[in-house]
């Protein structure tokens, strides 16, 4: 099993002292965000680790991590771009919009190229069906109406900045 930093701990400590003391697992979602930081990705090991940390089942750290799109379980790139393809989306480009994505950038759903700037994955439902098709970038940024030619302007744009 992962060792935590000291450092780490504290940080999960910090935030487990926001709940109840029978309550400890309330945390997990911030423990999740903190390994995120850190590595980049919520790995299977970190996983266990904030499980023994909490108290609580592997199992349910995983069901938490596999559940929520923000929370990587593999390394991702530089700029992470989901692309809402749910239905509103999908019936007004959402699916045209990440299958030109991928084929701007040379990748499949999920994957990363290979400069390691940018990974590309389908999103379930970002709540903002009427700005269809919608995107989150590196899970902080929401953008609206991304025709081919937003599409092409961001990632001219985000080239420049990584």
């Amino acid at each position: 099993m992962m060792q935590l930093s000291d450092s780490t701990r504290a940080r999960f400590d910090r935030e487990v002292a926001k709940y109840p003391a029978d309550q400890r697992q309330s945390a997990v979602m911030a423990c999740l965000s903190i390994v995120q930081q850190e590595q980049g990705y919520v790995s299977a090991e970190a996983e266990e680790a904030i499980a023994a940390h909490l108290g609580m089942p592997p199992i349910a750290v995983h069901e938490v991590t596999t559940f929520y799109n923000m929370y990587n379980q593999q390394p991702v790139g530089a700029f992470k771009l989901n692309v809402c393809t749910n239905l509103p989306c999908q019936l007004r480009g959402g699916d045209k919009a990440l299958d030109h994505l991928c084929h701007k950038l040379g990748v499949q759903p999920y994957g990363t190229t290979a400069d390691g700037a940018f990974t590309v994955q389908p999103s379930e439902c970002l709540g903002a069906c009427a700005d269809a098709p919608v995107m989150l970038v590196n899970d902080r940024k929401m953008l609206s109406f991304m025709s081919h030619e937003r599409l092409d302007d961001l990632v001219e744009t985000l080239k420049g900045q990584g």
